[in-house]
């Protein structure tokens, strides 16, 4: 089942955009999904369990390396249909 996940990242410390834009790359880097980037959040396009996968790994890191943070997701599925 393919699925679109809206996702924003808020790292909540005086240098925000340097995690913001790392996420980002490490998004963009993913073969398996389709990624969409505007100015108020980040879409990720895919299959359930490859998005699911992906978002798992990297939130954990951008999270663990913030000093407190804030994410936002919205998820909508099935996409076919």
């Amino acid at each position: 089942m393919d699925v679109g996940v809206d996702l924003s990242f808020y790292p909540l410390q005086a240098e925000f955009l340097a995690p913001i834009r790392a996420l980002i790359e490490r998004l963009n880097a993913e073969k398996r999904v389709r990624v969409v980037t505007n100015s108020m959040s980040t879409q990720l396009y895919g299959e359930y369990d490859e998005v699911m996968q992906i978002l798992a790994r990297e939130l954990r890191g951008a999270l663990g390396a913030s000093h407190r943070s804030v994410v936002v997701l919205k998820l909508v599925g099935p996409l076919e249909g």
